[in-house]
């Protein structure tokens, strides 16, 4: 039987289990292969391949919610996953929000694109391995590449609830990896580099060699620039960064525990009318493409703020319910965890601004980015966190710039924008994407 069809009874005997003891549930069973490789001094350092399933229940009885997982499809070990979720049911607050609701639904992402068969040798990969440290360690500059390495992994994920609703999910992805650490004049720097594909062969190798070393050496000669407030624009993953630490202002589940503080501000001005941003279901390209939620609704997309304004949050069909509004179809939930609100592709929407236009006078940009969580309050929007960039004039950089921190506050911030470019590209791992962005002023500390 192959693996597809023993999760497929293993999920359906679970349902069976948990209707006959009176609750209802939903069910969510995966299985993943990974094989990854890690280079260093010349020779491979780690070759591994690693396989696991799991199946994970949720069952909700008079308005008790519990849950429970396994990692074993033997009927024994279902029935027992089952009797402990129930369990635990029994000891828990009553939920009046949290229902079964996704009913009849049969749903496939049907997309090619993130699943598509490998046909690299394990040859070609181990060369990827060796070459990404090899060719660091031979420019001139470099002392050594630390971290280098490639990684796949596909996985199989279905969902199923007692309502009816059956859905299924497969999906690719590779990656490879090098940092390189310049050692020159008593100065050190390291920058580390990636490239995510659904192929071998969309791997971006000369790229990531070429990004890691070119950025390391670029920063070698930073210093502290002059303390004082400074128009900043952060490099696209740093952006992300910044945007990940106050994501919860987005998230009806952190409304509804009352740690949102734009809880209360849907339909107000909540951000410069240059801003415009989404969560999508599908962008070209992207990484996480999923015709389903947490839940089993169909994925679709949600527009959260609109030329500054706060339109709404992303929520499942509980937060949904305890507000009074329609879900956005937004739930997390993986085998193993609770119900929560997740996004897909985060997209800044385009602006006007030529790149000439966002870029024009002096700026300083942001490429990394030290603590930015522990740095970052998100109820109160302060941030605080070290930072290493350039200076720039009109789209050139003048200076490196290291060892400073970047002060502000996430909600002035998102007010206080200068341009946003007319161009939206994605991060390196397919997930965000956005445009330049020119903030008017942050608090610089330097010298």
């Amino acid at each position: 039987m192959s693996e597809l069809n023993n999760l497929e009874n293993a999920l359906e005997q679970v349902l069976d289990l948990a209707t006959k003891q009176g609750a209802t549930a939903d069910v969510i069973a995966s299985s993943s292969e990974s094989f990854s490789l890690k280079s260093d001094q010349g020779e491979l350092s780690e070759y591994k391949v690693t396989a696991s399933q799991v199946i994970g229940v949720r069952v909700i009885k008079d308005e008790h919610v519990a849950i429970s997982y396994s990692e074993s499809l033997e009927p024994e070990s279902l029935a027992q996953m089952v009797n402990q979720a129930l369990t635990n049911a029994s000891y828990t607050k009553k939920d009046a929000f949290q229902k079964i609701r996704a009913e009849g639904l049969t749903l496939r992402t049907e997309q090619p694109e993130i699943y598509q068969q490998d046909n690299a040798t394990p040859e070609q990969k181990i060369e990827l391995a060796l070459s990404l440290e090899r060719q660091i360690r031979e420019k001139p500059l470099a002392k050594s590449a630390p971290y280098n390495g490639y990684s796949e992994s596909s996985s199989i994920l279905l969902l199923g609830n007692t309502l009816g609703t059956r859905c299924s999910h497969q999906e690719r992805t590779l990656s490879c990896y090098t940092a390189a650490l310049i050692d020159h004049n008593d100065k050190q720097a390291m920058h580390v580099a990636a490239s995510v594909a659904r192929t071998f062969d969309g791997l971006q190798a000369d790229r990531v060699i070429r990004d890691a070393y070119n950025m390391a050496e670029a920063l070698l000669e930073g210093e502290p620039i002059a303390t004082g407030q400074y128009s900043v624009i952060f490099e696209q993953d740093a952006l992300n960064e910044v945007l990940g630490a106050f994501g919860s202002c987005f998230s009806g589940e952190s409304a509804k525990r009352g740690i949102n503080p734009w809880r209360e501000k849907v339909g107000e001005q909540v951000a410069s009318p240059l801003l415009t941003f989404k969560d999508v279901a599908y962008m070209p390209g992207g990484h996480a493409i999923k015709a389903w939620d947490g839940e089993g609704f169909a994925t679709g997309d949600t527009s959260l703020i609109e030329d500054g304004k706060l339109v709404g949050l992303l929520h499942n069909s509980a937060t949904a319910a305890h507000f009074g509004v329609t879900p956005t179809a937004n739930a997390g939930r993986s085998a193993k965890g609770t119900l929560s609100v997740t996004s897909r592709h985060d997209v800044i929407g385009a602006g006007k601004s030529s790149e000439a236009e966002v870029t024009a006078g002096e700026y300083l940009e942001l490429v990394e980015l030290q603590g930015v969580h522990s740095g970052a309050d998100a109820i109160s929007g302060e941030f605080s966190f070290g930072a290493s960039g350039f200076l720039c004039r009109d789209g050139k950089r003048l200076k490196p710039v290291r060892g400073i921190t970047v002060a502000g506050n996430f909600y002035t911030m998102i007010k206080e924008i200068d341009a946003v470019g007319n161009t939206v590209v994605p991060n390196y791992d397919g997930h965000f994407f956005s445009p330049l962005i020119r903030f008017a002023r942050l608090n610089i500390a330097g010298k």
